[in-house]
């Protein structure tokens, strides 16, 4: 009889983690700063700067953005400026919190995980923060060739360098849901990829350091080409872990930075060049004074929680977030968004 209660039992509740059901539900992301939430502000204790913790986690971040049950605890372990090293379970000594991964297999065994949203990658051989100075810099010299001139070969070798660095660390995470129990089909890993914070659809005044020094070629390959390539690299990694994977390459479009109110930034989801002129009187702060520059901001945020809230609802294995009638960001299933793409 209790062989057959325990066969009844594994029908109706199919690859559950080997522990206890009464556990309390929980959703949780790992990653860099667009799940801490960086551009968000009013950041949690511990997270901006103390001790040298510069994670800025903000309650602005996505999954504080998502539609859930009360019952359901929401835990945030991005950190901004996360690699993948980082997330996975052997990370450079010196990282402010250790392993991202190493935290999840705690977490795995207090909380009945349901979802892990992973988003990392543009902070490794991409060096995304790094290429928007270049950009910065070649505006600066009125470069000919601008900074997308040598990245038009080096961009796609830096994300193939990156992908076995992203696929490594999310190989971590299954192996810590499995130390806690978990099957893969018991909880959905899902792997984002990021939105591009500036556009070519600028308004002219706003075009220097007022709010976004770039040069109009190099606005045009940041959206159009080194973002998506960006995306293309993660959905190859996201297929080779089997993880779902939600593309924002092209979430962003018209409310990148500096194409809103040209006084008030409304209408924008992206900080313009941002100058946090009180950290600058300060040694040990001064270098994060500009930190959340062409991040998202708290409207950004709630959108990309919107989108990333209805795909974790739905069962399709990959979506791309988009803008409805309404301006308001949707999880397209990826098949249907490529035949708006090409009718």
């Amino acid at each position: 009889m209790l062989a057959l209660a325990l066969l009844i039992s594994d029908q109706y509740l199919p690859g559950l983690p080997l522990q206890p059901k009464q556990l309390p539900e929980a959703v949780v992301t790992l990653g860099d700063s667009t799940l801490s939430g960086e551009g968000g502000g009013h950041y949690v204790a511990g997270t901006n700067g103390e001790h040298d913790n510069w994670c800025h986690r903000s309650p602005a971040a996505p999954i504080n953005q998502l539609r859930l049950p009360p019952t359901v605890t929401r835990i945030n372990l991005a950190c901004s400026g996360a690699q993948a090293e980082m997330v996975g379970a052997n990370p450079p000594p010196g990282s402010a919190e250790g392993s991202q991964s190493k935290r999840l297999a705690e977490l795995a065994q207090q909380y009945r995980i349901t979802d892990v949203i992973v988003q990392i990658g543009a902070n490794d051989d991409p060096g995304f923060s790094a290429v928007v100075n270049q950009c910065v810099e070649a505006w600066v010299r009125q470069a000919p060739d601008g900074c997308a001139g040598p990245l038009r070969t080096e961009w796609p070798q830096r994300v193939e360098r990156m992908k076995p660095k992203v696929l490594a660390a999310l190989q971590d995470i299954r192996a810590a849901m499995d130390s806690a129990g978990y099957t893969p089909s018991s909880y959905s890993l899902v792997v984002q990829s990021y939105a591009s914070p500036v556009g070519p659809a600028i308004h002219p005044e706003l075009q220097g350091l007022s709010g976004c020094p770039f040069l109009t070629t190099d606005l045009e390959w940041i959206r159009d080409t080194g973002v998506p390539q960006l995306a293309a690299g993660l959905r190859d990694v996201a297929r080779q872990v089997d993880a779902r994977f939600l593309d924002l390459s092209r979430a962003g479009v018209g409310h990148e930075a500096c194409t809103g109110n040209p006084r008030t930034a409304e209408g924008e989801w992206f900080t313009r060049l941002t100058v946090d002129w009180q950290s600058l009187k300060d040694e040990r702060r001064a270098p994060h004074a500009m930190q959340e520059s062409f991040h998202a901001n708290a409207a950004g945020y709630a959108q990309f929680g919107r989108c990333l809230g209805e795909f974790l609802a739905t069962e399709e294995p990959k979506a791309v977030c988009l803008a409805d009638e309404h301006g308001n960001l949707r999880a397209v299933p990826e098949h249907i968004a490529a035949m708006q793409a090409h009718p």
